[in-house]
């Protein structure tokens, strides 16, 4: 059987056909007997070899289509899916019994209705995580049992009253739940979808007896879904990202993305080791021929791709997408969305701050596509399919 040959960079379509010929074997496999193990080129049972096609940047579904309904939803994921999202992204947390659930962070108090149910009304606390401190109610304060009877809420109805009217209808989603659906939707539709988990607070989590990392893996080599089909796992921190390569070896199905802001601060597990290395740095043309050492992507803000000028316009691109393709990483930026609010000053219209801006917030994203970007996180996939078209 013909070999796989992987280059640093692939395109879209390249990596899910790469990624369909990955092993059905163990995830979690030593180099050696990876690579004596037998590719199976099947990527999903029914679906066909992806052919090869123009190089175009891949569509995260940001919390799935958080736009248009409250995230981390199955209404959000199957929207995004409907829309046209390469991947769907499912942020991860840990509950009190250690179940993966997928929530944007722990804090539970602005995505559900954990306020109005008076059973739970002691669990109310104030924590401080990831040097944030919320008052309120925190996923590692329940089963997930109880989880189970809390429903999803919209987190900026400000911004997406049309999202709110379905308030109420969802429920906190596990990871096994979410790689469940999504391999249902891929079977449906006869494509293949990829999954961007988030591991949340990893330091936190560990620092009250529920590490993540262990259990993602786990999760990952039970599901036939995950074993074949493309992976991107991602982090703002960087020992539990080195710990996962050193884990799962170089899988044709799997990347590593190491999530950046682009500020002078240190990521959490770094600040815990008493540590100097900061996401600036991170972001040099050293740091990233660093990352790329353990990772395959950087994902930093997209205005480190295109900075603001102080009138809130789009300035010049600064060269990180150039010096990333130098050391070998992709590019996928987050987060665009289609309120004015969001909207750099150039793209933004008269109907008020709030006001959904679809026009807009395509032009927007064609103006990033152009700086060589590899893909991209949006609350509202199907814009980003259109600013693709």
């Amino acid at each position: 059987m013909t070999n796989l040959y992987l280059p640093k960079r692939l395109s879209r379509r390249g990596f899910i056909q790469t990624a369909a010929a990955a092993t059905a074997s163990a995830l979690i496999l030593p180099g050696s007997a990876l690579a004596a193990a037998t590719p199976d080129l099947s990527g999903l049972p029914g679906v066909g070899p992806v052919g090869a096609g123009p190089k175009t940047p891949l569509v995260f579904g940001h919390r799935g289509a958080s736009a248009l309904r409250p995230e981390h939803t199955l209404g959000s994921y199957a929207k995004a899916i409907a829309d046209g999202a390469d991947y769907i992204e499912p942020d991860l947390c840990s509950t009190k019994d250690g179940v993966l659930v997928a929530r944007h962070e722990a804090f539970l108090s602005e995505t559900t209705d954990v306020a109005s149910h008076p059973e739970f009304a002691s669990r109310k606390t104030r924590k401080t995580i990831d040097g944030e401190t919320h008052e309120g109610w925190f996923v590692d304060d329940f089963t997930l049992a109880e989880l189970k009877t809390l429903r999803a809420v919209e987190r900026l109805p400000q911004f997406r009253p049309g999202s709110v009217q379905y308030n109420g209808m969802f429920q906190v989603l596990t990871f096994e739940e979410i790689i469940d659906f999504t391999a249902a939707e891929a079977a449906a539709r006869g494509r293949i979808i990829g999954l961007v988990p988030e591991l949340k607070h990893s330091t936190y989590f560990a620092s009250v007896g529920l590490p993540l990392e262990d259990r993602f893996l786990s999760i990952l080599a039970a599901h036939d879904y995950t074993r074949r089909n493309p992976v991107e796992i991602q982090s703002f921190e960087v020992a539990n990202l080195k710990y996962m390569r050193g884990k799962l070896g170089q899988r044709a199905n799997l990347r590593l993305m190491q999530l950046v802001i682009g500020e002078n601060v240190r990521p959490m597990d770094v600040a815990k080791a008493g540590g100097t290395l900061t996401f600036a740095q991170m972001c040099t043309p050293a740091g990233l021929r660093d990352i790329a050492q353990y990772a395959d992507v950087v994902a930093p803000p997209t205005r480190s791709l295109i900075p603001l000028k102080k009138d809130g316009s789009l300035d010049q691109p600064s060269s990180l997408v150039d010096d990333a393709h130098k050391a070998g990483l992709r590019v996928e930026p987050w987060t665009f969305r289609p309120e004015n609010h969001f909207l750099a000053a150039d793209f933004r219209n008269n109907a008020g701050d709030a006001a959904r801006n679809e026009a807009g917030s395509i032009a927007e994203i064609k103006r990033y596509v152009a700086t060589g970007m590899d893909g991209f996180f949006t609350d509202d996939p199907a814009l980003g399919r259109a600013a693709l078209a």
